[in-house]
């Protein structure tokens, strides 16, 4: 696959800060000696990280077996629970007392909405919870859904689910009754927990009301637990029979301890499903001893995490960033993780900002979605504040265009503060290709290369690897720890749609789904998804390519770029552009002929846009996610019809769809 590439970032380098090299846990020398430690003998590695970051009921006396390719194990013949790694090895130090969880909520310190619980504290509840799940009948092997807001309650449901050995599920608390339903279903789960609403921009989202309605075609749920977190000012709590329990009845009377369950590694830590624009749901199942290995790893080294930082995540716990970097690896290694449960707007543009200096967080973790709103809103909010307590930063979720890293790395970090850019999916589990922080020389929109003992590569349709600089398709060669296992339910299904693409060197491989190109110094710059390549008169552009010059536009604070059907060129390029704050450009013909010109000036001629629309805002989950389906349907019917039950703001929709723009 040949896209048209563009380099203009590629000759820009940040080596990491002398300060900050000082004090990391690898430097240059030592990041080398981990890398060539891992290439000889990969199996080896990983069996020396999980001995030395998880507590083994059982040690395993095996590590990788391939001989069902491409389901694999790990440590199969061990036996541990995780929650023993993350909480009761800290019990017997002196992180006892020290802050596991700082939560926040959105409605602010002055209104009481913040709670700290200690490595005790927080044990001590993953115990009394799981001795309530126990009595009302959950057990080892069941399935738990969890449906709940960004509150401890959800930490701790996760735990109590792992202590005992039940399956947990956790959905985003965005998604709808249907949403629920299906993959309740799917699961066979037998319980859920859940809260009576959850707050979002001043509003309250009715969680227990989705819940009820799913639950109209779930017959097999025999109990559902209510965290009563709105009170009065959500919907009424509508309590079911023998079916529903309030959390605080449930765990009042039951004890701060509880045995842990011990447990095979290869036993199903949690089932995470993922949703394209169609089509049933795929429920990703991830192990316990594996997974926990390389999210245990990577924690360490790409946060390059000390026992003074406060680690502020702000990906929802119902996404698998939630999972690996709030819930489970932070605590593995007795961290203090900052919780947040609202929006970074609410009540103004400065809440994160403001959270950052009242607790003093050293870490920062967040979307390149949430730094193009940032860039948006004016540096005037991130100025108000002090963020000196930062020391390193960090984005997840889709390739960072350089100059969202640009404006990041100094505006937020002031030039001081490493920027790790990391890319890993649901599937993997776990960070695959980063910066280790104190080692790697940055580039603004690379994600740098695989980390150790991980292989990944750029291969082009018949298999062979990829030039430098030449684009194509991103492949994970080599099995990893936290791999997912399989397709709850449909191996099938996991077989042809991760390892039915392409073969290497007469071996299926896991394909990705993104397309990607490695530079001449080894340096991964993924452009997107290969359904997000459009192909424009023969020639193949990714709209990552095409988002990322326009942003490049310093009145420019956001795009996203989709096609649709041309009878002349096979597909059109169709933009959608949101202005910075206290720009020169205005929206109308003038701006949007200058910004087709950038994009001609960036990437050539083939790439201009077919159409121009300025917006407020684009039509976003509440993860942050942009819904490009949504604008798909817009560029090419003027409307959108499809589903919008995990849209954060659907006035952005009918503003959309209300107000053609630019056309040629």
């Amino acid at each position: 696959m040949k896209t048209l590439d563009n380099p203009a970032h590629e000759n820009l380098s940040f080596s990491p800060p002398e300060s900050f090299v000082r004090k990391a846990l690898l430097d240059p020398d030592s990041a080398d000696a981990l890398h060539k430690s891992a290439r000889r003998d990969p199996e080896s590695f990983w069996a020396h990280q999980a001995r030395e970051f998880l507590v083994w009921r059982k040690p395993f006396t095996r590590s990788l077996d391939t001989s069902q390719h491409p389901f694999v194990t790990w440590f199969a013949d061990g036996e541990l629970n995780l929650t023993e790694s993350c909480l009761d090895r800290h019990l017997a130090t002196w992180r006892r007392n020290k802050a596991a969880l700082i939560w926040e909520g959105e409605p602010g310190p002055e209104n009481g909405q913040t709670r700290v619980l200690t490595y005790f504290e927080l044990h001590r509840e993953v115990c009394r919870a799981a001795n309530a799940l126990v009595a009302l009948g959950v057990k080892k092997g069941d399935r738990v859904v969890i449906y709940m807001p960004m509150i401890p309650e959800l930490v701790i449901a996760m735990h109590a689910c792992a202590r005992i050995g039940a399956t947990h599920s956790v959905i985003f608390g965005g998604f709808s009754a249907e949403a629920i339903r299906d993959r309740i279903l799917d699961a066979g789960a037998t319980c859920v927990l859940t809260a009576d609403g959850g707050y979002r921009r001043g509003k309250v989202v009715p969680l227990k009301q989705n819940v009820d309605q799913a639950l109209k075609s779930c017959p097999d749920v025999k109990s559902v637990v209510v965290v009563k977190r709105v009170g009065g000012h959500g919907e009424a709590l509508n309590l079911v029979p023998e079916r529903d329990h309030l959390w605080s009845n449930a765990l009042r009377d039951q004890p701060g301890t509880f045995a842990a369950a011990s447990l095979p590694a290869e036993h199903p830590l949690f089932i995470l499903y993922t949703s394209g624009t169609t089509g049933k749901p795929k429920g990703v199942v991830h192990s316990t001893g594996g997974y926990a290995t390389q999210v245990a790893f990577t924690t360490k080294y790409v946060f390059d995490l000390k026992d003074e930082d406060t680690y502020f995540c702000t990906a929802d716990i119902g996404w698998i960033t939630g999972h690996s970097y709030v819930a489970y690896g932070p605590l593995i290694h007795g961290a203090t993780v900052l919780m947040y449960e609202g929006a970074p707007d609410t009540p103004n543009k400065g809440r994160l900002w403001e959270i950052i200096d009242r607790w003093g967080a050293t870490i920062l973790y967040t979307a390149p979605t949430a730094i193009r709103s940032f860039m948006r809103w004016g540096r005037e909010w991130p100025d108000r504040y002090r963020l000196d307590s930062l020391r390193l930063l960090g984005t997840v979720g889709e390739p960072i265009n350089p100059a969202a890293w640009l404006w990041y790395n100094e505006t937020i970090g002031k030039g001081r503060c490493p920027i790790i850019d990391t890319w890993w999916q649901t599937e993997t589990g776990a960070m695959m290709v980063s910066p280790l922080p104190g080692a790697t020389v940055a580039k603004p929109g690379s994600c740098t290369r695989p980390l150790p003992g991980l292989t990944v590569e750029v291969i082009n349709r018949d298999g062979s690897r990829c030039a430098p600089g030449h684009s194509g398709f991103l492949v994970i060669t080599k099995p990893w720890p936290s791999q997912l296992r399989t397709v709850w339910g449909d191996p099938d299904r996991y077989v042809k749609t991760y390892f039915s693409d392409y073969t290497v060197d007469g071996r299926s491989v896991y394909f990705t789904g993104d397309g990607a190109r490695m530079d001449a110094d080894g340096y991964l710059w993924v452009v997107g998804r290969v359904d997000d390549v459009l192909n424009v008169a023969g020639h193949r552009i990714g709209t990552a390519e095409v988002e990322s010059a326009l942003v490049s536009h310093p009145d420019v604070a956001e795009a996203a770029v989709v096609g649709r059907p041309d009878e002349i060129k096979g597909q059109g390029i169709v933009a959608f552009v949101t202005l910075r704050t206290g720009r020169k450009l205005e929206p109308g013909d003038a701006a949007a002929d200058e910004l087709k010109r950038h994009v001609v000036h960036e990437i050539g001629a083939i790439a201009r846009p077919d159409e121009l629309r300025f917006t407020d805002a684009l039509p976003k989950t509440r993860s942050g996610k942009i819904m490009r389906r949504l604008l798909r349907e817009i560029a090419t019917k003027g409307h959108a019809s499809g589903d919008v039950t995990t849209l954060e703001d659907i006035a952005v929709l009918e503003s959309l769809s209300a107000h053609p723009g630019d056309e040629d």
